[in-house]
């Protein structure tokens, strides 16, 4: 009788342990998401009320639709390139619809996605047709063993995604437009020493690419990015966006990071790639990994910008040095955040 009741009591005993184990492993489940729509001079474009209104609507939208994507168990590489998606179907931001003109007058847009479960990423650039550069991306990642397509050849690839191709002047916008005449007429973007290096001046940086960065419930980081470029770039000129490591970046040992803002101070100091290293090699957190690369690395090489970030952990981070940067997060908690300036 004594022996039975001990091994009733035992099983009892590793009954609550498992359940006490499961309790704890689905504490755990942890789901984060953060985006933005760029970083710059933003109070120098004297945006309205309406204006403010109309760019926290939209980010607001993506921000709760990835959120709900991934409390229904959506992978975060899914995630992250449908809200990217959304936020280049609106005509606010320096991507897909809206993006901006180069000299010669078309569009040429650049897009990256990566997997931090595997490292797994794909990046186009040039394109001209496609409606969503970043589903473009993710295609590569998943149906390629090729990691980067440029122009004509990508969408030839996206042909074979059937993903939606669309005239070139579906992405033309008069504001943008008015802005590449603006640009030329007072000549503010020049060559630097015959170098091809191609800024406009401080006053008038206004940089639009837009991004997102996610953690799924099962503990699986990405990270997507989105751009039109610069106004009035030449030469072909790609940034940082599509440049694995540079503009875009995610590991599960440690983050998954989306940059914006001056793509050639970002290729410089390998910016995303730079704040997984100071986190895996230097046992950073999140967020001091980031303020080391926006207010140490960048303002060593005078650079502009801006980074978005969230942890295996969840935890989420923005650092820019620019006087805002467009973005939103939603924690582990539910809280959201949407900011400006």
């Amino acid at each position: 009788m004594r022996s039975l009741l001990i091994v009733a009591l035992s099983f009892i005993s590793c009954l609550s342990w498992g359940q006490s184990k499961d309790k704890k492993s689905q504490q755990e489940q942890v789901i984060a998401i953060a985006l933005h729509g760029g970083a710059g001079n933003i109070k120098d474009r004297n945006l309205t009320k309406e204006d403010e209104l109309a760019y926290q609507t939209i980010m607001d939208s993506a921000i709760s639709f990835g959120y709900e994507q991934l409390k229904k168990g959506f992978a975060s590489t899914e995630v992250v390139a449908q809200v990217v998606a959304i936020l280049e179907d609106s005509p606010l931001f320096n991507a897909g619809k809206g993006s901006v003109f180069t000299n010669a007058e078309t569009i040429e847009m650049d897009a990256a996605i990566m997997d931090g479960a595997n490292l797994k990423c794909g990046a186009v650039t040039q394109i001209q047709k496609v409606k969503n550069p970043i589903l473009l991306a993710k295609c590569v990642m998943e149906h390629s063993k090729i990691i980067f397509m440029s122009g004509s050849g990508a969408e030839s690839f996206a042909k074979q995604c059937n993903l939606t191709l669309v005239d070139p002047n579906y992405f033309r916008t008069e504001k943008r437009y008015q802005e590449l005449l603006r640009i030329k007429d007072s000549e503010k973007m020049k060559l630097d020493n015959d170098q091809g290096q191609l800024y406009s001046s401080p006053e008038e940086e206004k940089y639009g690419t837009v991004g997102c960065v996610a953690l799924d419930l099962k503990g699986n980081l990405a990270a997507a990015t989105s751009t039109g470029g610069l106004t009035n770039k030449k030469y072909n000129r790609i940034g940082d966006s599509p440049i694995i490591g540079a503009g875009t970046y995610a590991n599960n040992k440690t983050c998954a990071v989306s940059c914006t803002g001056r793509g050639e101070d970002f290729i410089r100091i390998v910016a995303a790639h730079q704040i997984h290293n100071y986190m895996n090699l230097g046992k950073m957190k999140l967020e001091d990994a980031c303020a080391e690369l926006i207010k140490k690395d960048l303002k060593k090489i005078n650079g502009r910008g801006g980074v978005i970030s969230v942890s295996k952990k969840g935890e989420i981070s923005f650092e820019y040095n620019t006087k805002g940067m467009f973005r939103a997060s939603i924690d582990p908690k539910g809280n959201k955040f949407i900011g400006i300036y």
